[in-house]
């Protein structure tokens, strides 16, 4: 186990349980133990009689999930019947109060009273198997399908407003030199470490010349600090996800700085990953469940869908949030603050199945690279550029995009199943690439690193 010592596991799964007031107090319920049922609005899917031998050989699993944007093609796929159209009639997607409840309960599977697998951050699936973040428990997963791209954003407290900072800060020092003027320095918080939301903000600081490790306080602190933090100007920056850009400018909190579509457009995001020995055990179910997961994605993304499902994800069951929360980042509208021009454009806010590039649904192994060579870039773990072969080969292990691939197939979407395993080269706002052709190239091209 690399780095990782016990002390610091109670420590982060603290901070995390932390959080979990932000769920049940702002943006969802508490955890419900029991499945939920077919949503009223609509009908649901008709079953798909499944060919003989093709029969899924369990109909039962438990997903877990966060109430946010990100989970909405599980939830979907079980409230419109996506799920039982392929023969899994059993499945349960479970409230997680966090991500930390959401690791342990993987850990216990579902025979355990956990969960067997669900919605993650990345690269969390591998940071499970490798037992880094289990205090040495290692739980091997498969990642299967990506849930969504974009739905994020870097917000700022109102105190820090006129001053230039947006996807370009216009002048790094006024963030750099805070502490002569402020006695402290620029804080800056994401609500788990060594993650999508930690990643976003330390690349949108570096790529603006600042240091995120020595130049501020970057830190992991419960939503509700943090908001609270912005409110009463202790806190500077949140790197968060859709629905709180919504939240933080219309109740005056502070305003975006940028959105992480205008960072890197149509970005990965969150992933379904599973316990490798369900899928193991199960194949023909894990396929029948991609191609509920496929059905629910392309249903998200159909414009005259998007009003059943705010409806939908906003109710008590899930979300328990008014639904005009959601109404604006789904039909991507963002009031920005700060006199920044609002943002309207449907491909700025969360897409599930296809975006401007191509496919959203498919794992592309690309894009678990650049998730483990950032946290090589900022020394996570302890891993260094010579890890990077055998990261590459743990990608080969991890990410199952060939069940992707089959269950694509057999569903008949044939026309949106990528042709290769990388998306190819990636560019960022400010003018850097990524080729996960040469993963060492990128980060030698970095000037603000660890490594």
């Amino acid at each position: 186990m690399a780095n990782f010592s016990r002390r610091k596991f109670l420590v982060t799964a603290g901070i995390s349980a932390a959080g979990s007031i932000l769920l049940k107090g702002c943006v969802g319920n508490p955890p419900s133990q029991t499945p939920t049922g077919a949503s009223p609005t609509s009908p649901a899917a008709s079953p798909t009689p499944a060919a003989a031998g093709d029969a899924p050989e369990t109909t039962q699993i438990k997903l877990g999930y966060i109430p946010i944007v990100e989970s909405a093609p599980l939830i979907i796929a079980q409230e419109k019947g996506f799920f039982a159209k392929y023969g899994m009639t059993g499945v349960e997607v479970s409230k997680q109060a966090n991500w930390a409840s959401a690791r342990d309960n993987v850990t216990i599977g579902s025979a355990g009273g956990g969960i067997d697998g669900g919605q993650w951050q990345m690269p969390m699936p591998y940071l499970i198997s490798e037992g880094i973040i289990t205090n040495g428990n290692k739980v091997p997963m498969y990642v299967l399908v990506q849930l969504v791209t974009q739905g994020n954003g870097i917000a700022i407290s109102g105190k820090n407003a006129g001053k230039g900072i947006g996807l370009k800060i216009a002048d790094p020092d006024v963030i750099k030199n805070f502490a002569a003027a402020e006695g402290r320095k620029f804080k800056a918080a994401h609500t788990f470490p060594n993650v999508n939301q930690d990643f976003w903000i330390r690349f949108w600081f570096a790529a603006n010349g600042i240091d995120p490790d020595n130049d501020i306080d970057l830190l992991a602190v419960p939503p509700p600090e943090t908001v609270q933090g912005m409110r009463n100007g202790t806190m500077d920056a949140f790197s968060t996800g859709d629905p709180w850009p919504y939240r933080i400018v219309a109740d005056d909190i502070g305003f975006m700085s940028t959105l992480t579509a205008e960072m890197w457009p149509f970005h990965p995001e969150e992933y379904l990953a599973i316990r490798a020995d369900w899928v193991d055990k199960n194949p023909k179910a894990t396929k029948a469940l991609l191609k509920g997961v496929m059905e629910a994605q392309q249903w998200c993304d159909d414009p005259a869908n998007r009003a059943e499902l705010v409806q939908i994800l906003s109710g008590r069951n899930f979300f328990n949030i008014p639904a005009p929360i959601l109404e604006a980042p789904f039909a991507g509208k963002y009031n920005m603050g700060d006199g920044k021009p609002a943002i309207d454009d449907f491909k700025k806010g969360p897409l599930y199945w296809k975006d401007g590039i191509g496919s959203v649904s498919y794992p592309y192994k690309s894009h678990d690279l650049w998730f483990l060579t950032e946290s090589v870039r900022w020394g996570f773990h302890g891993w260094k550029p010579d890890d990077l072969d055998r990261l590459k080969g743990l990608i080969d292990t991890i990410n199952r995009e060939d069940l992707w691939r089959e269950a694509a197939q057999e569903a008949g979407f044939t026309a949106d199943i990528p042709t290769e395993t990388s998306r190819g080269v990636e560019t960022f706002f400010d003018g850097t690439q990524f080729d996960p052709a040469n993963p060492k190239a990128y980060l030698d091209s970095l000037k603000i690193k660890r490594v």
